[in-house]
């Protein structure tokens, strides 16, 4: 392929929801997001994102802070951060202590995505938030919550320690347009949550590239876009596996919640032709295939964004698998840009 590959020149991330399966137990799934961090740090990701959910079956990172210390600790180049903490949810003193906590640990590796969805159900959020405002305080959350990592002021009477001065990245993580807007007026970089929203994903971009104002963080817009990828070694195969992800949107439309199950040979009867839609739209976006079906696909969804950068998503059922397709889609940047990978036998 060209040198000239968008697919070339552009980073790629891990978003991790440490999904739980069925079978498993929550400690083995907790290994499991390790261990796949380690080997997206050797494959050369840029980032590897955790993202706060409660109260669902099949995810396990409602303690999102100490997950990411978990995955920071074990590693030692990759950067570890929020895709994203969900603000709303939490004092942004508490936030700003355990992150001011976590780049004092791991100094140069800690992002902060930041969200304003509850990552739940309502009598869940009700759980958590006790005020339950409907998000509109959240531009407030988060200027005081970039307060308290400024330097602090003469006579302020609460300080953030560990937090306060501290350089940590904030992205504000969206998936309609006002995480959109509001991170281009503050001129913050901004996550698009593609991978279940794809319908809003060229907006919502839109409308932060044209609100965009430069800023002490950043000069220009920066764009992170999720996509679902599931590479195998042949479409075949990618389409079997993927069918473990289509239960689960259709286990979730119909709030159904359970840990992940294995793929199975046939989808057939599972769905009725409205909920079949409904799967499909939320999976839009996602990329299902062998190596060059997803490096087609990541070239023209690419193109079509103008994303600076890509965080991936990939859920199959069995964990070799999932190595397996961070491992493909690694090789085809790789391969994008001129260079090899050597693919293990071992990791295949």
């Amino acid at each position: 392929m060209a040198h000239s590959s968008r697919l070339a020149r552009t980073p790629l991330s891990v978003l991790d929801l440490a999904p739980v399966k069925e079978g498993r137990t929550l400690t083995q799934t907790f290994q499991e997001t390790l261990d796949l961090a380690q080997h997206a740090e050797r494959l050369s990701y840029k980032r590897y994102w955790l993202a706060e959910h409660h109260n669902l079956a099949s995810v396990a990172c409602s303690s999102t802070s100490v997950l990411i210390g978990h995955v920071a600790g074990g590693t030692s180049t990759i950067r570890v951060g929020s895709g994203g903490i969900m603000l709303p949810n939490h004092a942004p003193l508490i936030i700003a202590e355990q992150f001011g906590t976590l780049e004092s640990l791991y100094p140069g590796r800690i992002d902060l995505g930041l969200g304003r969805a509850p990552g739940t159900d309502f009598p869940t959020m009700k759980a958590l938030r006790r005020d339950l405002r409907n998000n509109d305080n959240f531009p407030e959350l988060l200027a005081e919550l970039r307060g308290f990592f400024a330097v602090p002021k003469p006579g302020q009477p609460v300080k953030a320690l560990p937090g306060a001065g501290l350089n940590i990245p904030i992205w504000l993580l969206g998936s309609s347009g006002f995480s959109a807007q509001l991170a281009g007026e503050l001129g913050l970089p901004f996550a698009f949550a593609g991978h279940f929203m794809p319908q809003n994903t060229l907006p919502a971009l839109d409308i932060y590239r044209r609100s965009f104002q430069p800023s002490d963080v950043l000069d220009r817009p920066y764009t992170m876009v999720g996509v679902p990828v599931l590479a195998a070694d042949t479409d075949k195969e990618a389409k079997y596996l993927s069918t473990t992800e289509y239960i689960n949107v259709l286990r979730l439309i119909r709030n159904e919640l359970a840990p992940l199950s294995p793929p199975v040979d046939s989808l057939d009867g599972l769905a009725n032709a409205f909920e079949d839609a409904a799967v499909e739209s939320k999976r839009a976006a996602a990329i299902v295939g062998g190596p060059e079906t997803v490096r087609r696909e990541l070239e023209l969804f690419l193109d079509e964004t103008q994303a600076n950068e890509l965080i991936i998503t990939s859920n199959p059922y069995d964990h070799s698998a999932r190595r397996r397709s961070y491992e493909i889609i690694a090789g085809i940047a790789k391969e994008a840009a001129g260079q090899s990978l050597e693919l293990s036998s071992t990791t295949r």
